[in-house]
């Protein structure tokens, strides 16, 4: 398993990393700074949750580890390990479509919820998975 210092933490390229599915008990990190916002992970095994400035931005079930976690314009993109078959849910803008791909490879689109969630699945299996989240634009 990838190992994130202190349970969340800054990437030199500015992605945020964060997660640590291996915890038998609850743990948490509030108020940690992060290009100008506060950011409150709670993580073990049965679940990972991330706010930003009090709002809904990551939830895993069961427990993830993020990594290079980077939310830009009409795209999200982080790297992600588990130990089993997990159901990510992404805070995104309302009402939006968006397509989602893991290693590459289109798995489908999905319009978000009135409340802007994002709710898919991955395989997961100790090996970091890459996902990209796209806003579909209409040409």
């Amino acid at each position: 398993m990838t190992e994130v210092v202190g349970l969340i933490c800054t990437e030199k390229d500015g992605g945020l990393s964060f997660g640590n599915y291996k915890l038998d008990t609850k743990s948490k990190v509030s108020d940690f700074e992060h290009m100008g916002d506060s950011y409150k992970v709670k993580t073990f095994k049965e679940i990972t949750k991330l706010e930003r400035n009090d709002l809904f931005v990551y939830e895993s079930v069961p427990g993830t580890v993020v990594l290079d976690f980077k939310a830009r314009g009409d795209e999200v993109s982080f790297k992600v390990e588990g130990y089993e078959d997990t159901q990510i849910t992404l805070g995104l803008e309302p009402g939006v479509e968006y397509k989602i791909m893991i290693d590459g490879i289109v798995s489908g689109m999905e319009k978000t919820n009135l409340g802007g969630k994002f709710v898919f699945s991955a395989e997961l299996n100790d090996t970091p998975k890459e996902i990209k989240v796209c806003r579909f634009l209409n040409v």
